[in-house]
């Protein structure tokens, strides 16, 4: 089914149905808590692409998986404290001749973040860069949530770092990542979004192309700001805070080239997954994908082998596993809902 007709059978759906299905897969249990994934699709063999995932836990790690979800070890980093929420970002210029895909995550309890080269897994950090330095209160120090953007404009990439609690206004904080003689360095560049005070944010998601950033106000909307750093800091929209239960989790952005695409937003107590039109922010429909109280999840559109030809989404599930489905399936739902 194109893209196009896709849209017009989800803008079309307006039942109290939630249509269900099950994952691919699921991988084996991390030790403590699964919270965030990230998807790395390799540029050459995308069956060689790879799904981290975060255990949060002061004896915490980074899973790698690969499509099969099985561990991959030789790729998973341990030893680090509760780390959160990790993105991927792809093309990173370490020289005028070098670049390398990246891999980012905070680090909660060290209240810093971490950054490695993909796929060899090389710190590029010194052993992490501290964020909200500036903060006088201790509790507004502790990283959380984490997203990349990559400017269109200039091939720069940024570091959109958010928190366990925070102030009512400038509650993210932006990194520029900036290549050095010893890998990487760090520069802030602005604090921006507002705050409701209600209950946290947590998920962060970037539109690249589009250069927006959204963020989960998780019991009043989702909150949506230009990624430039050089742009105005107004707040662009608060939507969709009607059709969650309570929480607003995890946002995942299935972006496609023609300018097309959805959100995915966890809709934590109801166990479901909101679906929101990419351009005009419209909820569409709702989604049962059989994971439990979900914080974190991720998604690409890119065929990824026979088990995923619709692309890949990957979600959090409350029993300490991933869970793997072929996004094409996801859209799918909604048709097979109004037959």
């Amino acid at each position: 089914m194109g893209l196009a007709l896709t849209l017009a059978v989800l803008s079309g759906c307006r039942t109290h149905r939630v249509p269900k299905t099950k994952a691919v897969l699921i991988t084996a249990p991390v030790l403590h808590d699964t919270d965030d994934p990230a998807i790395w699709v390799h540029p050459d063999t995308p069956s060689m692409s790879l799904i981290f995932g975060t255990d949060k836990n002061t004896d915490g790690a980074i899973y790698a998986y690969d499509l099969e979800g099985q561990v991959v070890e030789d790729k998973t980093i341990r030893g680090l404290k509760r780390p959160n929420n990790v993105d991927v970002e792809y093309g990173f210029r370490l020289s005028d001749t070098t670049q390398t895909d990246i891999l980012v995550f905070t680090e909660r309890e060290r209240q810093q973040i971490r950054i490695f080269s993909i796929p060899d897994m090389k710190p590029l950090d010194g052993g992490g860069f501290a964020v909200f330095q500036d903060e006088a209160n201790p509790e507004f120090r502790l990283p959380m949530g984490i997203a990349l953007y990559k400017s269109p404009k200039n091939g720069n990439i940024y570091a959109i770092v958010g928190r366990k609690s925070g102030p009512y206004s400038g509650y993210l904080y932006q990194y520029e990542l900036i290549p050095d003689r010893n890998g990487v360095r760090l520069e802030w560049v602005r604090a921006f979004g507002s705050f409701s005070g209600k209950a946290e944010i947590e998920a962060i998601a970037v539109d690249d192309s589009n250069g927006y950033v959204y963020y989960a106000d998780e019991g009043v909307c989702i909150r949506k700001y230009n990624a430039e750093p050089d742009s105005d800091n107004t707040e662009l929209d608060c939507f969709g805070g009607e059709y969650f239960k309570e929480d607003i989790e995890g946002i995942a952005i299935a972006a496609y080239a023609d300018g097309t695409g959805f959100l995915l937003v966890s809709d934590q107590q109801r166990g479901t997954f909101n679906i929101f039109d990419r351009r005009t922010l419209a909820f569409i429909k709702a989604v049962d994908l059989g994971t439990r109280e979900t914080d974190g999840c991720d998604v690409v559109t890119v065929a990824l082998g026979s088990l995923f030809p619709g692309g890949l989404f990957v979600a959090m599930d409350n029993n300490r596993t991933f869970h793997f489905f072929d996004l094409g399936q996801i859209l799918q739902l909604n048709k097979d809902s109004e037959r």
